[in-house]
């Protein structure tokens, strides 16, 4: 997998500005498939920053109706990167 294929986009959310802003965490959404090394060298490639740890959640779609038709959203993988606190990532 090619580093862009693995990160598929930052996830800006209240919470996430909070970690970013406190812990300097960012989240991403990335590749199901993806693994903890692969997230950590292409964080490190595409931003030129130094990773110090690499959390994952799966999260699972959750039930939506429309009309009389029930389905699901779709499943995904997030990730939360810890930067070594010299970095930051300019997500605006």
């Amino acid at each position: 997998m090619d580093k862009y294929d693995i990160i598929i986009r930052p996830l800006v959310t209240e919470q996430g500005m909070h970690l970013a802003n406190t812990r300097n965490a960012y989240s991403f959404e990335v590749h199901p498939k993806s693994n903890k090394i692969q997230i950590r060298s292409a964080v490190e490639q595409l931003y030129n920053v130094k990773v110090l740890e690499v959390r994952t959640a799966n999260i699972k779609g959750k039930p939506r109706r429309r009309g009389r038709f029930i389905g699901l959203t779709r499943h995904w993988k997030k990730a939360v990167v810890v930067l070594h606190k010299d970095n930051r990532i300019d997500l605006f």
